[in-house]
């Protein structure tokens, strides 16, 4: 096991254009699970290879641990990779799948076997060692990938969108086991994925990436709760963050017809444009026309059982989505009136994006 350290990283495919990594600085923490998140072209993925030695480096430093492996060879990093698309071999069993790395590296068969034996309890695939990848369901195979990392037992695991090509309800079952694993071996993992739900469900910390920058570093619960500028806030969360254009006045924020009594952003200049943010469950719903609240039309309800998102046109233009009961909540197009909770509220500066 051991710590990850990025001393402002960068990776610049094209010289000119702009880096694909941009001096990322992030210290993981020994035995955490980290995920980066972020939209296509973030630099996710080539940070992730950057720390495996499949990219160069072509700025600043990485460490795992007290080495410095920013010019070492893949083989000599002690890293373990699992892949989005299994790269089994088909014509080897599970057990010559899992074990290959090994009989490679010239390691005694005694301990191959122990090792290979080990991992299939961990990952209940005892039943299968004898069976090749064609006769494995999605969730089976990505799973022998996962056994053949472990048995390497190695100092990091770097995990590339491993669960993409499975189908939805296979995903939910498998980042279970993936989180409950890494948690029980204690490996140092890096997991990149795309989806903001499985980053706010696996990790540990979760580090958000745009346009190879870092956006922000934090746990789930500290990206949820207060995102640092505004593409923190609509990126992370589902349904996303609602964000509506304010303007700051003497006793708040002022949107649309109301005013929300918000009063981190009173040393602001009255009269300044702001973007306010609010979670579906950072408003409630009341009366059309009770005091203090946006008038709006319902547009869709998505009934989810115990939650209900109702999903409005606001008066005075723009649109918001609002969490409900799941099974008391208005009609498609029912008026209502829409309340903003001042303590939920964020506040933001439209031009920079940053966080007041």
């Amino acid at each position: 096991m051991a710590t990850i350290s990025f001393h402002h990283a960068s990776r610049v495919y094209v010289a000119g254009q702009a880096p694909a990594v941009d001096r990322l600085s992030l210290e993981i923490a020994d035995g955490e699970l980290c995920v980066l998140v972020g939209p296509s072209g973030s630099g996710k993925s080539t940070a992730l290879r950057m720390l495996a030695g499949l990219e160069p480096v072509d700025g600043g430093r990485i460490m795992i641990g007290d080495r410095d492996v920013t010019d070492l060879p893949p083989k000599q990093r002690d890293i373990a990779m699992v892949f989005q698309n299994y790269a089994l071999y088909p014509h080897m069993t599970v057990a010559e799948n899992m074990g290959f790395a090994l009989r490679v590296a010239h390691v005694d068969r005694a301990e191959i076997t122990r090792r290979v034996g080990e991992a299939a309890r961990l990952l209940e695939l005892e039943p299968f060692l004898d069976r090749r990848p064609k006769a494995l369901s999605g969730g089976q195979r990505q799973r022998v990938a996962m056994g053949r990392a472990i048995v390497r037992e190695p100092d990091v695991f770097c995990m590339d969108e491993p669960l993409s090509n499975l189908d939805a309800k296979l995903r939910v079952s498998t980042r279970t086991q993936i989180a409950s694993l890494q948690r029980r071996l204690g490996t140092t993992t890096v997991y990149v994925t795309h989806d903001q739900v499985e980053a706010m469900t696996m990790g540990d910390r979760v580090a958000v990436l745009r346009d190879g920058s870092l956006q922000q570093f934090d746990t789930p619960l500290g990206l949820y709760d207060r995102p640092l500028n505004l593409f923190v806030a609509g990126f992370i969360g589902s349904p996303a963050m609602n964000l509506l254009a304010g303007r700051r006045v003497v006793d708040g924020v002022e949107v649309g017809a109301i005013v929300v009594p918000v009063d981190r952003v009173l040393g602001a200049p009255t009269g300044v444009e702001v973007t306010v943010g609010v979670r579906p469950e950072g408003a409630r719903i009341v009366a059309d026309g009770e005091a203090g609240s946006l008038s709006a039309e319902v547009e869709l309800v998505e009934e989810l059982g115990s939650d209900a998102f109702i999903y409005t046109t606001l008066a005075g233009g723009g649109r918001m989505v609002v969490r409900s009961a799941g099974r008391d909540h208005p009609a498609v197009g029912e008026r209502i009136g829409v309340v903003i909770v001042a303590e939920r509220a964020h506040v933001f500066d439209p031009a920079s994006g940053a966080r007041l």
